[in-house]
């Protein structure tokens, strides 16, 4: 090979090289611009967890919602003592969602169905406003996220004790675990709820840590 050629080589691999920089240059770019979201993006988790506690929260006020989850509430150990009847009577007094049946509503008031989704509806709202504290109160959002730990916890349980969460075996192969049903698959979302929490609560308590040097020193200069 001649030197011009390999002159030619050279040139046209400095060239590749340069370009495939410039390309990395523009990738990295990028990545840096993501990682300055964080901030952000920890606002909206925030902000979307305050939306949907204070939403389903005002939604268990509706009777419909507490139709719905009464087969989760009366198989669970940890919740069951609420409801006067005990599961599974409830499944031949279960409303469609848009169905009204006045005896089938009758039997809810009678069993404490819409008690106590009431009463759970005000502390699902209670968390949300706690965690919507943050930027005044990062020590009261901490708890309220942690109280969200809690709940999600105990929805997943759910997973467990209720038959409802997963197809039931009518004919088809596909039964059983690890095929959720409907409600199965409304209860394994509360995993990023769960996850949202955690994060969530640590944010809020770093950042009342953070806040504490300057409010030690405020008290001790007065």
């Amino acid at each position: 090979m001649t030197n011009a050629s390999l002159q030619e080589v050279k040139t046209r691999n400095i060239g590749g090289i340069e370009d495939h920089a410039k390309v990395l240059s523009s990738v990295t770019r990028l990545y840096v611009a993501a990682s300055r979201l964080d901030r952000f993006g920890m606002g909206v988790l925030r902000l979307g967890l305050v939306i949907v506690l204070v939403w389903i929260g005002a939604l268990k006020f509706a009777k419909y919602e507490a139709d719905g989850i009464v087969p989760l509430v009366s198989q669970s150990p940890l919740m069951s003592f609420f409801y006067r009847y005990p599961a599974p009577e409830y499944r031949q007094y279960m409303n469609r969602e848009g169905e009204l049946n006045a005896a089938h509503r009758a039997w809810h008031e009678s069993n404490g169905t819409y008690t106590f989704s009431r009463g759970l509806g005000t502390v699902i709202i209670l968390i949300g406003l706690l965690i919507a504290l943050h930027p005044v109160l990062p020590q009261v959002a901490a708890v309220g996220s942690l109280l969200l730990i809690f709940m999600a916890c105990t929805t997943l349980s759910f997973l467990v004790t209720t038959p409802e969460a997963w197809v039931p075996a009518l004919g088809d192969t596909t039964h059983g675990f690890p095929y959720l049903s409907g409600a199965g698959r409304l209860i394994v979302k509360d995993c990023i709820m769960l996850g949202a929490a955690i994060t969530t609560m640590a944010d809020s308590a770093g950042q009342y840590l953070y806040q504490l040097p300057a409010c030690t020193k405020k008290i001790t200069s007065r």
